[in-house]
């Protein structure tokens, strides 16, 4: 039986745009590779060795748990619970608080100051504060992520809010479209676009407090296997979670893009025409 016409074309379509992407980093990789091995130094060991300690702490586990091993169930467990608790409370946070001072100017005269001074302040520093407050432990690692990731989700959703088109408003205001429907219907759509921009940021800062909450204290997570490798210089070990962690914020990313071109598609649309 002959092909369909278009499969191999489609085939080739797919493979050329595969190439484009990931040439780059295989040529990188290749660089790392010969330049470790050249040099010889323990310190810097070369990818194709972080590779195997990566299939051997995580990936070698048995096909009925997806070939995790019980490491990988633990680690990737406690801080994935971690990071989307956090992430989600912070987003559920920041869009509340923002919408609210987004329709109210007065509101946010008021409040707006106490925004951007909470905003300045690294949320490495309250660590100690955390720790007294909520000892060690999954509360602690959560309030530090919420600390750091309701700051862009907060302030992208007021200024979504506070730059829907004012003829969307008023033709809402002239067919009688008020209160929780005109929120609904008119103003969350129109913001939608720089509320997701900011959730889209805050995940990328979600991971990195993720990890630094769990090097204090932790002795579960991602970043407890690091601290840990790093204090018995298991060199391997310690490349293979900064590996990971790369990989983790990447497939986070293009899920998180995959989301929001089927969510926001009729925006994405619009600005292409434009």
């Amino acid at each position: 039986m002959s092909p369909r016409p278009g499969t191999a074309g489609g085939t080739g379509q797919v493979l050329r745009g595969l190439f484009s992407r990931l040439w780059l980093a295989a040529l990188l990789l290749a660089g790392w590779e010969a330049v470790t091995r050249i040099v010889g130094e323990s310190y810097f060991p070369p990818p194709s060795e972080i590779a195997v300690t990566m299939h051997d702490l995580w990936f070698s586990g048995p096909a009925s748990r997806l070939f995790l091993t019980e490491d990988a169930l633990e680690d990737f467990g406690h801080s994935l619970y971690n990071l989307f608790g956090g992430w989600v409370l912070a987003c559920v946070a920041g869009v509340a608080v923002g919408v609210a001072l987004g329709l109210s100017r007065r509101l946010s005269d008021y409040v707006e100051p106490m925004v951007h001074f909470g905003r300045a302040i690294p949320p490495p520093t309250l660590l100690s504060f955390y720790v007294a407050v909520f000892s060690l432990g999954t509360p602690m690692q959560v309030a530090t992520i919420v600390s750091g990731v309701v700051w862009p989700v907060l302030l992208n959703t007021v200024d979504g809010v506070r730059t829907v088109d004012r003829l969307h408003l008023d033709t809402a205001e002239v067919f009688g479209v008020r209160g929780g429907r005109r929120l609904l219907r008119v103003v969350l759509p129109g913001a939608a676009p720089k509320i997701v921009a900011g959730l889209r940021i805050s995940l990328g800062i979600a991971l990195i407090l993720m990890v630094l909450s769990e090097l204090v204290g932790s002795t579960a997570g991602i970043g407890s296997l690091l601290i840990g490798a790093q204090r018995s210089f298991e060199l391997p070990e310690m490349w293979a979670g900064i590996m990971l962690l790369g990989l983790l914020g990447y497939l986070l990313n293009a899920a998180f893009v995959a989301v929001e071109r089927r969510a926001l598609g009729w925006h994405l649309n619009a600005r292409e025409a434009a």
